[in-house]
């Protein structure tokens, strides 16, 4: 009896944009935006996930809603031990205050020591007693159900929140990688400085996530017969307005952001060794990661690279899961 090892055993994909934590045995428990509400007078949390982005840009001058990552690292200390504090208890771990709450955090491919003994150091605070850091194509990868342990090349490109991250995959290693600061945040910021440009109109990030969304398009010919009401304040008169934005209007906003996701797969196609590159010919590459379900974003990457380009079954949850796989194995 006293041999066994009790404990709960969580894998977190600690994402700019969403935080999705997998636990052992259960499949993922919790995905919730990684938003936290503060009250800056007595510093108390005030709401977590979906309920505090409910409050970005609508709070009062002693609550802020922030996001504590930024480009897939901890940008606020405090505040992401806090979030990741609410996360772990949410999913089970301070229900056995004396069982090891073993912890895999996801991290972009090109974070610094300093960037990952933060996230490591956010962990432990928050209640883990073990933390095992992974690289996220790597439980990308793994997520998509991509078998990465023998001698063929697999390649992965994984848009998330704050950054997209590019490798090629064998026996269980990265052999080549680029990590870019290119992802669906930069995407919205390229929405509101366009709408804002040529329609004198000033948007919200939720606002400009919700374009994306409904009509965002990584192709010219945009998606047929899309398009969208967009609701914000005037520059010039000051007043509320609406405007009408199209897919094709949506591109042109997007197109140099994509520009910069295809040229860095360019560049790691360019670095794989030419053994890998043939395998990577017969089985393409697949696209993991919310920012990859941007309509036609395979079919742009497919013409410009002249490769077989699939979306994973469940992109958000890709990395999630690749933890779930990381958890089987021994710590």
């Amino acid at each position: 009896m006293f041999g066994m090892d009790f404990g709960i055993d969580l894998g977190i994909d600690l994402g700019t944009a969403s935080v999705l934590v997998y636990a052992k045995g259960k499949g993922i428990v919790l995905h919730e935006p990684s938003v936290i509400a503060i009250d800056q007078n007595s510093n108390k949390r005030i709401a977590v996930g979906e309920e505090a982005r409910l409050m970005i840009g609508r709070t009062p001058g002693n609550i802020v809603a922030v996001r504590p990552m930024r480009d897939g690292v901890i940008a606020d200390y405090q505040t992401t031990e806090l979030m990741l504090k609410y996360f772990l208890e949410k999913a089970g771990a301070k229900r056995w205050p004396f069982f090891r709450t073993r912890v895999v955090v996801c991290i972009p491919s090109g974070v610094t020591e300093v960037e990952q003994r933060a996230v490591k150091q956010a962990a432990y605070q928050a209640g883990a007693k073990a933390v095992k850091v992974v690289e996220e194509p790597y439980a990308a990868a793994l997520g998509a159900g991509l078998d990465i342990s023998g001698p063929t090349g697999s390649m992965v490109v994984d848009i998330g929140g704050g950054t997209t991250d590019i490798a090629v995959l064998s026996l269980n290693g990265i052999v080549a990688k680029r990590s870019l600061r290119v992802g669906g945040d930069k995407f919205d910021e390229a929405i509101s400085r366009y709408i804002r440009r040529e329609h004198n109109l000033m948007i919200g990030e939720r606002t400009a996530e919700e374009i994306k969304i409904a009509v965002g398009s990584a192709v010219p010919e945009g998606r047929p017969s899309a398009y969208i009401d967009v609701r914000g304040r005037d520059l010039i008169s000051g007043l509320p307005k609406t405007i009408n934005v199209n897919s094709q209007e949506c591109f042109v906003a997007l197109e140099e952001s994509i520009d910069a996701i295809v040229a860095g797969v360019k560049e790691v196609l360019e670095r794989t060794p030419p053994e890998l590159s043939s395998d990577i010919l017969d089985k393409g590459i697949i696209m993991t990661g919310g920012g990859a379900m941007m309509y036609g974003f395979d079919t742009r990457l497919s013409r410009e690279t002249g490769l077989p380009v699939s979306l994973a079954e469940d992109p958000i949850s890709c990395v999630a899961l690749g933890t779930g796989k990381v958890l089987t194995g021994k710590f």
